[in-house]
């Protein structure tokens, strides 16, 4: 099984597959790292061998940032925008919509399931 940036990657997936189990690769990351590093996009990721496995660990981890890293950076640019008082950050810091999508309706991830509108939000009762 190979272990790369702290992730398991599932052996019987073809690695082209199974690269993007990394949090911040994506299809279009993994197809060009692959063609960098000159492996197999056919190939399961069971079957590499540690020569090929070093050689992705390598440019993943000097190249990109993925996982931990990544996710940390995320949170330091929220963190900026709030501190900032930006428009963006106050959208985050209310638990809204930060693109620019409406919110009087479908808004529904942001906010959870609430529904402010009289009897739209109850459970139906069963008739006795």
């Amino acid at each position: 099984m190979a272990r790369i940036a702290g992730v398991n990657l599932p052996a019987s997936k073809r690695i082209e597959a199974a690269l993007p189990y990394i949090y911040g690769i994506g299809w279009a990351l993994s197809r060009k790292i692959l063609k960098i590093t000159g492996v197999d996009p056919n190939k399961r990721a069971g079957e590499l061998d540690e020569q090929e496995v070093a050689k992705l660990r390598e440019i993943i981890e000097k190249e990109y940032k993925v996982e931990g890293t990544l996710r940390q950076q995320i949170l330091m640019d929220i963190k900026r925008l709030k501190e900032v008082g930006a428009y963006r950050g106050t959208r985050h810091v209310r638990g809204l919509p930060v693109r620019g999508q409406r919110t009087r309706t479908n808004s529904r991830t942001r906010r959870g399931n609430v529904r402010r509108t009289a009897g739209s939000g109850k459970r139906k009762v069963d008739l006795k």
